[in-house]
Parts: C-alpha cells; sequence; structure tokens
C-alpha cells in the first residue's frame, strides 16, 4: 500500500489515480474542507483516508503494509504568509515522513518546488551540496520551507544518519492539468481563463518591464502533470540515485506560445491583450524559468516530456472543455 499525502490535492490526486488505475492499494492523507476537492479522487478506488491530524496513529497502525510515500502534501499558495502553518505543513511533517521512511527502510519521494529557485538569478541547477543550496534565495515563505526541508536532507545525508533507501525531493516548475481547479487564484493560467477563451473573450497578459523581453515573451518551463506523475511512478519502479531533481518539460516557452497553444485547442480564433503588471510585482517577476533535467535523465528516466502544445490540447480536449473536468 502506497501513502499518498495530499492525495486530494493537484499533483497528489494524479498520483492516487495513477496508483489506484495499474492496481495498487493508496491511502490518501488530506483534508477535503467544505469544497469540491473530494471530486479529484471521486473516480478512483482508495483503500483508505486518514486526516494529517491523525497520521502519527495511522503510521503506527500500518506501518508493516507500507510500501512507500510520496508526500506530495503541502502549504503551496505562493501568497501564503502564516510561516508558523508553513513550517509545520512543509518542515516538520516532512521531517517525520523522513524519518519513518528511514526506520522502515521505505522510499520516500517528495515534493520540493522550482520556487526554492527564487528569481532564477543563480541558478536552475538541482545539485544537492551546501554551497549550490546556499546562494539559493525564494522569494516567498513556501518557497523558503520547500528549501529548509532540502538542506535538512543533505544535512542528515552528510551526517551520515540513516535515510530511506531511496529518496528524491522533485522540484516541480510551472505544471498545469486537471484536478487543479480547487486552487483559486493559483490555478494555471490555462484552467483560469478556459472558459473565457472559449466564449470568445481576449487572453490577458502582463507587460514586459524589460527591454530584453517583448510583452508576453517571458518564459516559463510548463510542465504537464502527466509527466510529474510518470516520474513518481518510474522512481517508485526503479533504482535511481537518490537526490533533488528538477522536474520540467526542459524547454521554455513563452506567454504567448502558451495563449496560442489554448487558442488552437479551443477552437478560437487568437486573441491576446497586454496588461499592466501590478506594480508590486514588477520587482520580483520572473522572467525566465527553464528546468535542467539533465539529472533526472542521467538517473535513467528516458521518457519523453510532453510537449507543450500537446499538452495544452490534451488538457483543453480531454478535460476543461468536458462537463465532467476531473481525471
Amino acid at each position: 500500500m502506497y501513502l499518498v499525502t495530499g492525495g486530494t490535492g493537484f499533483i497528489g490526486s494524479n498520483v492516487v489515480a495513477a496508483l489506484a488505475a495499474r492496481g495498487d492499494r493508496v491511502a490518501v492523507c488530506d483534508t477535503f474542507s467544505t469544497g469540491d476537492k473530494w471530486k479529484n479522487v471521486a473516480k478512483h478506488d482508495v483503500f483508505d483516508f486518514v486526516f494529517p491530524s491523525d497520521l502519527d496513529q495511522w503510521l503506527m497502525a500500518n506501518g508493516e503494509e507500507i510500501a512507500g510515500v510520496i508526500h506530495m502534501g503541502a502549504v503551496s499558495a505562493t501568497t501564503e504568509r502564516d510561516s508558523d502553518l508553513i513550517v509545520a505543513s512543509n518542515f516538520m511533517l516532512s521531517a517525520k515522513l523522513f524519518e519513518f521512511c528511514a526506520r522502515l527502510a521505505l522510499p520516500f519521494i517528495y515534493a520540493s518546488s522550482a520556487a526554492t529557485y527564487g528569481d532564477g538569478a543563480e541558478t536552475f541547477d538541482d545539485t544537492l551540496d551546501a554551497v549550490s543550496l546556499g546562494r539559493l534565495r525564494p522569494l516567498n515563505p513556501y518557497g523558503w520551507s520547500k528549501l529548509a526541508f532540502d538542506r535538512r536532507v543533505l544535512r542528515t545525508v552528510s551526517d551520515r544518519r540513516p535515510v530511506p533507501p531511496k529518496w528524491a525531493g522533485l522540484k516541480f516548475f510551472n505544471v498545469y492539468g486537471p484536478n487543479e481547479y480547487h486552487k483559486g487564484s493559483m490555478r494555471s493560467v490555462i484552467a483560469l481563463n478556459y472558459d473565457a477563451i472559449a466564449s470568445g473573450d481576449p487572453l490577458r497578459l502582463f507587460k514586459s518591464y524589460r527591454s530584453d523581453y517583448g510583452d508576453g515573451q517571458q518564459k516559463r518551463d510548463f510542465v504537464y502533470v502527466a509527466d510529474c506523475v510518470s516520474v513518481i511512478l518510474w522512481m517508485l519502479d526503479n533504482p535511481f540515485p537518490s537526490a533533488l531533481y528538477n522536474v520540467g518539460s526542459g524547454t521554455a516557452e513563452s506567454w504567448v506560445n502558451l495563449a496560442r497553444a489554448m487558442f488552437k485547442a479551443a477552437n478560437q480564433p487568437e486573441n491576446i491583450t497586454f496588461i499592466e503588471m501590478p506594480e508590486p510585482l514588477r520587482e520580483r517577476y520572473q522572467y525566465f524559468t527553464e528546468a535542467r533535467i539533465e539529472k533526472l535523465r542521467a538517473a535513467g528516466y528516458t521518457k519523453p516530456m510532453t510537449g507543450l502544445q500537446n499538452g495544452v490540447a490534451d488538457y483543453i480536449e480531454r478535460y476543461l472543455s468536458k462537463p465532467d473536468p476531473y481525471a
């Protein structure tokens, strides 16, 4: 049985779907609240549910049945300012599960984040050493908490303390795909704007405030959630060097290219307008992100990543344009 924390969330629920589809028993640790997060797992055979507040007791009772832990649970909003909440969820819980997997010799796959890279001025290199991690300057408490746990893992390894038999911290870049709908304003531009552009409205993109980037030519590494899940399942099933790994497409694409892919998939004429960026955002806006995935490739993961055009088309045609958009 695999334990998936954050299993009703975006990436976590897609992991649950993939594990259940291949016949694995899955336990989900998460909260549901009063919204529609339950729909993220409604189609799948979940063996057990556990609330985070009951996790210690559940682990004690079920430890011998667990085959591995996929830790996707986190306070993931980059706008969250309750640092106590962030530390409790993103650092303390992660440390507890890491130690649990070390003690029981279980695989441990956890979500780090490309937010650890801050504005990207230093590096997008997923090297696990004190110098590399020490150069990073996250822009928000979320990114800082993920970096703090990466550094704890490094210290644990350096001190030769017990570690899981295989572990990975996955630095996800700009992930998009089904089951992100509960994230509100933190949803991808695709999910936020599909209904509007399908109705003939324009897509609004931020203007550029740098001379080396035209309006809408700011670039991101957009990665389809199916690729993130594929990497996780591969790691569960295969040996690999335990380390931090970037998970992205490996190719930076402009917002304009993303918009064009959306209009094409929605069968609408291209209609893009450029708007002013809020002033507080201008000083910390990322103009370029691109995952270096050579390390992941060297570890043995060879499956091609989904290109932006194909990923957007699949997302819109199979999910967003349907009455039931859930995976």
